[in-house]
């Protein structure tokens, strides 16, 4: 399965977005960020790319000073890859 991480500079948008993500009906886990993506608060919101465009869609919708990007956990030889998208 792969996962995106929503990934925020400050605690409280990480945890906000998560609750806005489960408040429209994604499951969302919040995870501790991956030591390869530096500018982070230290928690992500992690979720399956399936609901990618909808994510997408919900964070056009608002205005995220605090956003970092988001990132495609991906499995290679037998690691886990973290890319930006």
């Amino acid at each position: 399965m792969n996962y995106i991480l929503a990934v925020f500079k400050s605690r409280y948008s990480t945890i906000s977005f998560a609750n806005l993500l489960k408040a429209n009906n994604i499951p969302v886990a919040i995870i501790n960020t991956p030591n390869a993506i530096s500018k982070a608060c230290g928690i992500s919101v992690k979720f399956i790319s399936d609901y990618f465009s909808k994510v997408q869609t919900i964070a056009s919708r608002l205005h995220m000073s605090n956003f970092d990007g988001f990132y495609s956990l991906v499995e290679r030889n037998n690691k886990v890859v973290v890319i930006k998208m």
